[in-house]
């Protein structure tokens, strides 16, 4: 029996019809070379023999004392997890991302484990996809991102591969939890700590330095002025996917010519069509939209070169910025500098916080944004307007039982008041788009895959003319 974290009860709570909580991942694989034409039914075959479920796969909630608990399953029954389905004719893309979405749509039933493992053949060009989703109080997007990392393998003559069900977490290793959500900062700053009241002096004096930078210069990045969108009203509960994949090299090419980032170059790509898809709708604001961006900063050291208190001597601090998108800007070199900057400004603003007072800082200045999606009492505090995160993938080729992994998308989270969940994930030489947003609130979102295409178009031409 282990209880829930109070982060975690956050997603619980938070859930409802048109809000389901759960994160999953699409994965598309081609057949090995020598397979035969019943490959996949063969690999459903050695799936269903593998009844080892191990944690936290064999886990489902309880309550003790009213409060929630986990505990182990033994009546678990893998056949209502394990899936083997086929997609209609004639099994193009268009088929299975119309698959993910209604599947991603449905709610999981709370009497058993909380996650669907789905094996789908049916695609053309001899491939076949899979599909797991697992609810957000079990297992966090980077945490399901690692686990489906070790179901795979760069040795393409491996067979015999577990599933992930049935991957066992070797001794003394712990799953890591630190996605850099909104959820995991508040919940961080409510939980106890002994290093919270130390952290007040500088979270503080960098929140008032925030407020009043923001009232000198309105493009600065405040945590009051996220202009109202249709991004942000209420959901229901059908859901539309959208995924591609862009080359990482034709991404890093723009890097080096502008002097910026990979993910400054992906968010430039989301405002871009973003800009695109509200203009097309007449539904774009005057002032620019605002993103919530968790990034990976460098441990900074303090100016007589030690290290501040509670940081390691290497690695990376994980904060969230709230990045201005300039989305009032018509030139896309232009909205791609200032873009930039914006997210420059935030690394800077961690420059000399430990990484207690960057969780706190976070905390405080997400917290209207948590209590208008708890709530929605305040919809005129409208913090930021849409999530992009960029969660790490594997470098190199990858292969489930010789089949050779082709692309995969992650699937996020659409909320009351966030309706669009932009989520990227690198692999190989590619970088993969996962949209995942309200269908009635956001018609036609699979043209934004086309305006990300356009707006890295646009950055490309701008460095011939």
């Amino acid at each position: 029996m282990k209880p829930l974290s109070p982060t975690d009860q956050l997603f619980l709570w938070l859930e409802k019809r048109q809000q389901p909580m759960h994160v999953g991942g699409l994965q598309i694989f081609s057949f090995p070379e020598d397979a035969p034409d019943d490959y996949v039914s063969k690999l459903a075959e050695q799936l269903r023999n593998d009844t080892d479920v191990t944690a936290p796969f064999n886990q489902r909630l309880d309550s003790r004392l009213a409060q929630p608990v986990w505990v182990h399953d033994v009546h678990l029954d893998l056949e209502h997890h394990f899936r083997f389905e086929a997609l209609p004719t004639p099994g193009r893309i268009r088929e299975l991302l119309a698959f993910v979405s209604a599947e991603h749509s449905h709610l999981m039933d709370r009497e058993r484990p909380l996650w669907e493992f789905h094996l789908i053949e049916g695609l053309s060009e001899r491939q076949f996809a899979v599909y797991i989703k697992v609810h957000h109080s079990l297992v966090d997007g980077v945490s399901a991102m690692r686990m489906t990392q070790r179901m795979l393998s760069t040795d393409p003559s491996k067979r015999n591969m577990p599933p992930v069900w049935d991957l066992s977490v070797r001794a003394g290793q712990k799953v890591d939890r630190s996605e850099p959500s909104l959820w995991h900062s508040i919940g961080h700053l409510l939980g106890a700590s002994g290093k919270q009241l130390g952290t007040v002096p500088t979270v503080a004096r960098e929140l008032l330095r925030t407020v009043t930078a923001a009232r000198k210069d309105p493009a600065y990045n405040s945590i009051f002025h996220a202009p109202r969108s249709i991004l942000n009203r209420k959901i229901t509960g059908s859901r539309r996917f959208a995924a591609q994949s862009y080359c990482l090299k034709r991404i890093k090419a723009v890097c080096h010519a502008y002097h910026t980032t990979v993910n400054d170059v992906v968010t430039a790509m989301c405002a871009s069509a973003l800009r695109t898809y509200l203009m097309n709708l007449d539904a774009l604001p005057d002032k620019p939209l605002i993103a919530m961006v968790p990034v990976s900063l460098r441990k900074y050291q303090k100016p007589d070169g030690s290290k501040s208190e509670g940081q390691q001597a290497e690695g990376n601090q994980v904060g969230v910025i709230l990045a201005n998108l300039h989305t009032d800007e018509s030139d896309a070199g232009t909205r791609l500098r200032k873009i930039h900057q914006s997210m420059q400004e935030g690394k800077d603003r961690y420059a000399h916080m430990s990484p207690e007072e960057i969780l706190n800082y976070t905390a405080l200045t997400l917290a209207p944004a948590a209590f208008n999606l708890l709530t929605g009492m305040a919809p005129k505090w409208q913090t930021f307007n849409v999530v992009i995160s960029n969660v790490p993938g594997p470098k190199e080729a990858c292969y489930w039982n010789g089949a050779k992994l082709e692309g995969m998308y992650p699937v996020s989270i659409a909320m009351d008041r966030l309706a669009l969940n932009m989520t990227l994930t690198s692999y190989n030489d590619q970088v993969e788009f996962g949209l995942i947003g309200c269908r009635r609130t956001l018609p036609s979102l699979q043209r934004m895959l086309d305006y990300l295409e356009d707006g890295l178009v646009e950055l490309e031409q701008a460095l011939v003319s």
